[in-house]
């Protein structure tokens, strides 16, 4: 089971009115019906998150550190001008899609997850460059697999000259427009035979930003672990995950700093991290022709601590730092 959507019988929707949500219900229509003009469309007010229902060891299903995509995506919405999304609303619309769909949660022990889907568009009759009056909030989701194929398996990735968001842009917020913008250059990629792009800074092209769809990590050969600071890069709740962990439970130095390019015969270890990814080891990166391959290729020991850790939360066979598990009952 990869991320090709299977489909689950309930989502939840909510609608503004007034420039206020309404509380929303579950229905079992897929299909999502807005006018012609709506903004986004035309003007690509949108945005979404990606979160998972994990079932652990003793039948709980819980969710990951639910309450940093809450403050994302009120945070994305300020940033299109759309109303902020109340927390009542926000976890009930979750809670409840969780619940209607339970039967379609994979089982512990699988690897396997349900993965989330909130997001907000703007909709409506608009013609002017605007923000728009009316808005939609929808929860669906969908049971998944790994993101990349072959599991905890290093890849290859290659650089690319083409930009996913701009210095100062949109790349901190999960608007669609980012991922629109990527979806060229990753075909590109893969018609190479490479699993991804590596994005490198929009300003200077010299240093690493994200991969496709995930963050950047890597560890030094002194066993430090650092990730890009950029303007223009998602701030992934995996990532800082991944940061407390590598300081908190494996006693490393973190960094969060410029990873220039042309300099990462400095890291032994290299992986993509996010919320679909989890943490995907990276093999090798191809820049400008040359090939530079992280230690001898296999997945990196530190790497493969700090994924045995955050899978090991999120099932429940490792106890997780206070407030990062949020539990579903189901009735």
């Amino acid at each position: 089971m990869g991320y090709a959507l299977k489909e689950t019988k309930y989502r939840f929707r909510a609608w503004t009115k007034d420039g206020k949500w309404n509380i929303g219900s579950l229905t079992t229509d897929k299909n999502i019906t807005i006018h012609e003009g709506s903004n986004v469309f035309h003007y690509g007010q949108g945005l979404f998150e990606g979160l998972k229902a994990y079932k652990q060891k003793n039948g709980k299903i819980v969710l990951f550190r639910p309450d940093m995509n809450f403050i994302r995506i009120n945070q994305g919405l300020d940033r299109l001008v759309a109303p902020r999304l109340p927390e009542k609303l926000f976890f009930n619309a979750i809670t409840e899609v969780v619940k209607a769909n339970k039967d379609d949660i994979p089982e512990y022990g699988k690897g396997q997850s349900l993965y989330i889907r909130p997001f907000v568009i703007g909709q409506g009759m608009n013609l002017g460059v605007k923000p728009s009056d009316d808005y939609l909030y929808s929860v669906f989701c969908a049971p998944v697999g790994t993101y990349f194929k072959g599991g905890l398996s290093a890849l290859e990735f290659i650089t690319t000259d083409y930009d996913r968001a701009s210095t100062n842009g949109t790349g901190q917020v999960k608007v669609a427009g980012n991922y629109a913008a990527s979806l060229y250059p990753r075909q590109l990629a893969k018609d190479a035979g490479y699993a991804g792009v590596i994005y490198l800074d929009p300003g200077t092209h010299s240093k690493i930003d994200e991969v496709g769809a995930a963050n950047f990590f890597a560890v030094t050969h002194d066993n430090v672990v650092v990730t890009p600071k950029s303007s223009s890069i998602l701030p992934s709740i995996t990532r800082k995950s991944i940061l407390y962990l590598a300081e908190h439970y494996l006693g490393l130095k973190t960094e969060e700093r410029e990873c220039f390019i042309d300099n990462i015969s400095e890291f032994k270890e290299a992986g993509a991290c996010g919320t679909a990814a989890i943490i995907t080891p990276i093999k090798a990166i191809t820049h400008k022709g040359l090939r530079h391959q992280f230690g001898d290729g296999e997945v990196g020991t530190t790497i493969k601590k700090l994924y045995d850790l955050l899978i090991g939360i999120y099932y429940g066979d490792i106890e997780a730092p206070e407030g990062w598990i949020k539990e579903i009952k189901i009735d």
